[in-house]
């Protein structure tokens, strides 16, 4: 099943005077512990130099979460079912798990098989039935019509390398700064195997995976990532953030660097043919068919996964070893997806880790957005440091649809604030009201229940401590602008503010805090791995 390989010569760039190494950089072991990894002999390879402990005892700081995964027991450790949340854990990948945690050199050999009938059903029960079909039209419906007989006919023709993967039919959505975002939508077989082929995946790549990175993993959501992030700023020695974005990450990722990587932990021929079938496949867009030399169709089911592997060896390592050999003071990581925020308690250490960033990237083909990086004064002391010279209030960052600001308690002590980001809120209105024009001469009882499900999904994700006023707003925008598009029916119509009101109390009743304070969510899902406890 497996075979021991070497690692690729990849040269981590080191400023200070580290010097360049030909080994991938802080496999394994706490972030934060500064625990050495072991190689599958047990002994430590000793690339790991312990990092700087917590100046409280007792109080585990943001890094703690910066293992491989959770422990098992631990919150969040298992990938719950459900079209959302992806598949369930697999005991038949037991193994598979077990000889990825124990040596971090095992190269995977036979997988293929793990892409079982059983696995492709669940697969395509995961999908979401309304999904937008891809260039073949068959929708999720038409599929699960003779579900078990196109089941084992894909199964049949993959295992027997008769498998075909299609384009990608290109589409384009409004991105909040007014850009297009390119989005590639796989027809429905494609989606199904590449769903079940990331499951069998994801069993080696969460065993080397660091914690910092939260993006599209199992059993991790955009809160843990802003839960951590915020635990870090407020308990860490952070004074200075940098708040930065890769250009265009999606569609420059380097395939050849890519395949590289994953031929580090997969021998099997098959499954690399699979996804370089996939990567190959080209795009249709206007109905005209084109080949793509780089990056991977965003919006695709195996998109999350080799973004994070790219990144895990491009930024995460490098990113890992180059604040314990280099950082003078606390650094902080958290990584979602292309979008990261780094921590520094220097900003001597920022400016470096910025501009060794910059070479790091421009080796592997990417770049930073210009307009979205920026390094900021922000942390316990900002508005102190910053006041005494005579400055303004601190700057604020966005992370994951919030807006983070330096504020304080009712007594005095410093307070990480998050509110709704302003830009996500008008993307949101604006997409509201194109809605409500298409709905606006439906039954009003059917009107009530659709928005009534907007809100609530704007309250489950934004209805963090500290964010009631924004929510408030939010819902009053919408029903005002409700009640106007009603108005809109008729000439004579009867929609006032007097009728109307007794009905939104009782259809969108006001918003609630749905979601604990994040040093409490924090501390609840990293208790059993804090190495100070």
């Amino acid at each position: 099943m497996v075979i021991r390989g070497r690692l690729l010569a990849v040269v981590l760039r080191q400023s200070g005077g580290a010097g360049r190494t030909g080994r991938w950089a802080g496999r394994g072991g706490n972030a934060l512990s500064g625990t050495p990894s072991m190689n599958g002999q047990g002994k430590s390879d000793g690339l790991v130099v312990p990092a700087k402990r917590s100046n409280k005892p007792g109080v585990p700081g943001a890094e703690v979460v910066e293992g491989s995964g959770p422990v098992e027991g631990s919150t969040g450790s298992e990938s719950r079912p459900g079209r959302s949340a992806g598949l369930g854990v697999s005991h038949d990948l037991d193994r598979v798990r077990q000889a990825a945690r124990k040596d971090k050199d095992v190269r995977f050999t036979a997988l293929l098989h793990h892409v079982t009938v059983d696995r492709l059903r669940e697969a395509f029960r995961a999908i979401r039935p309304g999904a937008a079909p891809g260039v073949d039209g068959v929708t999720w419906r038409d599929y699960g019509r003779d579900l078990e007989a196109n089941l084992s006919d894909l199964h049949d023709r993959v295992h027997r390398g008769a498998y075909r993967a299609q384009p990608v039919r290109r589409v384009f959505i409004p991105k909040a700064d007014g850009r297009l975002r390119p989005l590639g939508v796989a027809s429905l077989e494609d989606k199904i195997l590449q769903r079940a082929l990331v499951e069998v995946l994801n069993a080696i790549y969460e065993q080397d995976f660091l914690g910092f990175s939260y993006g599209f993993r199992p059993g991790r959501s955009p809160h843990d990532a802003l839960d951590a992030l915020a635990a870090g700023v407020t308990r860490k020695k952070v004074n200075y953030v940098l708040d930065a974005d890769i250009s265009d990450f999606f569609t420059r990722l380097d395939r050849s660097w890519l395949e590289r990587f994953l031929e580090h932990r997969i021998a099997d021929k098959r499954v690399l043919r699979l996804i370089g079938k996939w990567l190959a496949a080209g795009v249709v867009e206007d109905g005209e068919w084109s080949s793509t030399r780089a990056g991977t169709a965003q919006g695709a089911s195996a998109s999350p996964l080799l973004s994070n592997v790219y990144l895990h060896y491009v930024f995460d390592l490098w990113a890992d070893q180059w604040r314990r050999r280099n950082a003078h003071g606390d650094v902080i990581l958290c990584r979602f997806a292309d979008d990261y925020v780094a921590g520094f308690q220097h900003r001597d250490d920022a400016e470096r880790f910025l501009a060794d960033l910059r070479e790091r990237f421009a080796e592997f083909g990417l770049e930073l957005h210009p307009d979205k990086t920026r390094l900021i004064e922000f942390g316990r002391f900002a508005a102190e440091n910053r006041a005494r010279r005579g400055e303004r209030k601190p700057e604020t960052f966005e992370f994951l649809g919030f807006t983070h600001i330096c504020a304080t308690d009712r007594h005095g002590r410093f307070k990480l604030k998050r509110v709704t980001s302003k830009k996500k809120m008008r993307a949101k209105l604006k997409s509201v009201k194109a809605e409500m024009r298409k709905r606006m001469h439906l039954p009003i009882p059917e009107q009530e229940r659709w928005l009534a499900d907007v809100l609530s999904g704007h309250y489950r994700y934004y209805a963090v401590p500290g964010n009631t006023a924004a929510l408030n707003r939010f819902r009053h925008l919408v029903v005002g602008r409700w009640v106007w598009t009603l108005r809109r029916r008729s000439d004579r119509h009867r929609v006032t503010w007097q009728r109307m009101t007794p009905r939104i109390q009782r259809a969108f009743p006001r918003p609630q805090i749905m979601h604990p304070w994040p040093d409490a969510r924090f501390d609840a899902r990293t208790l059993n791995r804090s190495p100070v406890r």
